[in-house]
């Protein structure tokens, strides 16, 4: 016997705790599916052929920025060309679209860190955001590297780390199984000794802290990984089924494929899963 369950509304990014594994769930409207006991079971996903802006609700039949209509997609801060490229941050030149939003979450303390998803890479994040930001990279192990005042001041620093390492994920490497450990506190100490120099010439320089944190490792739930990525596009085939073999990321891993939940952000969805009866 099983126990069957459905679900329908607007899907957010996948919300999650730091456990071990890491605890996921599914955001439809104000239902959150706890989706790791349904790891190893069939599950369904349907797009209901319905996009409603995050932002201001409305219909739309194109998602812009992770959810947006194109009218908010042009006009809000958090869809400005500075949200992917922090050092072009124009907050202190007056010209932020939303200056209190900009208050709310570019002012804030931002840290720069070293993370291996798919392999060794630098990003940055705000502070309240950690572990968050860490899990939906799919990263395995990541480590703080130093704390600034602003996300202008860590895109800045990010900037001169990139002559050095990647700021990217490989999302196919990450998806295809466990990253090799790697030692990111001798990479944390090469790296810093690397850009010093720079650091020191900077304006702000007084406001860059050296992060003493540990390295964090972090563990998902997934039985098995996928030997041949094939990515689901709910557009071209609204329905995907199939056994749930894990998750990573903001990825469900089926037997049938993977999809990234977070791009279809203001999507209508349908969930359906079974589990055993207790």
């Amino acid at each position: 016997m099983s126990t069957e369950s459905m679900s329908r509304g607007q899907v957010q990014k996948l919300k999650t705790q730091l456990n071990s594994p890491v605890d996921y769930y599914l955001p439809l409207d104000n239902e959150l599916i706890h989706l790791n006991p349904y790891v190893g079971q069939k599950i369904t996903l349907r797009f209901l052929a319905k996009i409603q802006c995050i932002h201001c609700q409305k219909t739309t039949n194109k998602s812009f920025a992770q959810g947006h209509c194109y009218n908010c997609f042009r006009k809000l801060a958090s869809c400005d060309l500075c949200i992917m490229s922090p050092e072009r941050c124009h907050y202190a030149a007056g010209t932020c679209r939303e200056p209190e939003w900009g208050e709310q979450y570019c002012m804030q303390p931002h840290i720069v860190y070293l993370a291996n998803s798919s392999a060794l890479k630098v990003g940055i994040s705000r502070l309240s955001q950690i572990p968050t930001r860490w899990i939906d990279q799919g990263a395995e192990q990541a480590l703080p590297l130093l704390s600034v005042r602003t996300r202008h001041q860590s895109g800045v620093i990010e900037c001169l780390l990139k002559k050095h390492v990647s700021d990217r994920t490989n999302w196919r490497l990450m998806l295809q199984g466990k990253a090799e450990t790697l030692d990111l506190a001798s990479a944390k100490e090469e790296f810093l000794n690397k850009i010093q120099n720079e650091l020191d010439c900077l304006d702000f320089k007084e406001d860059i802290k050296t992060n003493e944190s540990q390295v964090q490792v972090i563990q998902y739930p997934v039985l098995e990984y996928p030997k041949k990525i094939q990515s689901h596009d709910l557009e071209k085939k609204p329905l995907m089924e199939g056994t749930l073999t894990g998750i990573k990321g903001q990825y469900l891993i089926l037997d049938t494929g993977v999809i990234n939940i977070r791009k279809y952000t203001g999507y209508a969805l349908e969930f359906m899963g079974s589990l055993p009866a207790i």
